[in-house]
């Protein structure tokens, strides 16, 4: 992991980038750049064109990027192309990564599942964290969010769609009928704003292998949620080999890695 890109990249929020950061990369910067624009414009042609297809206008869906196992250097790439949304799975990779880029006008996601002694470094840096699936952590979040005294830490909840069929046991996330009584524990508990709902294409159960199916019923649980939380209007769901379909559905944030970064180096 290199460090120079930070030079061309000083600007926060308001001036970010100044109009020499391209000038200023290596060649090498700039070579990926190039790559990561390409991919960029790729991605955002499917999602335009889903958004077409289902009758969506194109600013209902929101990009997340999906930084895992990259360099902040990258992190810092995408910023200058326009990227605002990221996303990242394990704490000790996310965090020094959150570090280098705190001067970027950069919003980071905690997508990963979530142990109870990482809660205090996540909320350092993430704005959500959209892997809520246990009542536990729910308490974990609220305590180590108030102790900071950030701003409220927006959740989701996770829901593993195979448990509704009795399979997935063991996967991260809460079973369809139990969505209700965490949102509702998540609303009510302070420093955490509900904001809607997450999924994972089930490997398991009567919905796997059909994201399409899948994701309308995650919607359908999106829709019950919102009956009692009117501002829960977060759908995360749909990657990057299936974000047409989560479009599709009503999905309003995609999460992809793979299509803009490419393929991913194996976790050490």
């Amino acid at each position: 992991m290199t460090n120079d890109i930070y030079g061309p990249f000083p600007g926060g929020p308001g001036s970010f980038p100044d109009k020499g950061w391209l000038e200023a990369l290596t060649e090498g910067q700039r070579a990926r750049s190039e790559e990561l624009g390409t991919n960029l414009d790729v991605v955002e042609r499917r999602i335009a064109d889903a958004c077409a297809a289902a009758g969506r206008p194109r600013e209902d869906v929101t990009l997340i990027v999906v930084t895992k196992t990259y360099p902040a250097e990258d992190s810092a790439l995408l910023a200058g192309l326009g990227v605002r949304d990221v996303a990242e799975n394990r704490d000790q990779d996310a965090a020094p990564k959150a570090e280098q880029c705190r001067n970027l006008p950069l919003d980071w996601h905690f997508v990963g599942q979530l142990q109870t002694n990482k809660v205090r470094s996540v909320v350092r840096y993430a704005n959500r964290v959209h892997s809520v699936d246990r009542l536990r952590l729910v308490g974990s979040l609220s305590a180590a969010v108030l102790k900071s005294e950030r701003p409220e830490l927006g959740c989701l909840v996770q829901v593993a769609l195979d448990k509704e069929h009795g399979e997935g046991g063991h996967r991260a996330g809460v079973a369809p009928e139990d969505v209700a009584e965490l949102a509702d524990a998540i609303a009510d508990t302070p420093g955490l704003r509900l904001d809607g709902v997450m999924t994972v294409a089930p490997l398991a159960g009567p919905l796997a292998g059909d994201p399409a199916r899948a994701f309308d019923r995650l919607v359908e649980i999106a829709t019950g949620v919102r009956a009692t939380h009117p501002a829960a209007t977060m759908v995360s769901a749909g990657m990057s080999g299936d974000l047409e379909q989560a479009i599709a559905a009503g999905a309003t944030h995609v999460r992809v890695g793979t299509a803009v970064l490419g393929v991913r180096s194996p976790l050490r």
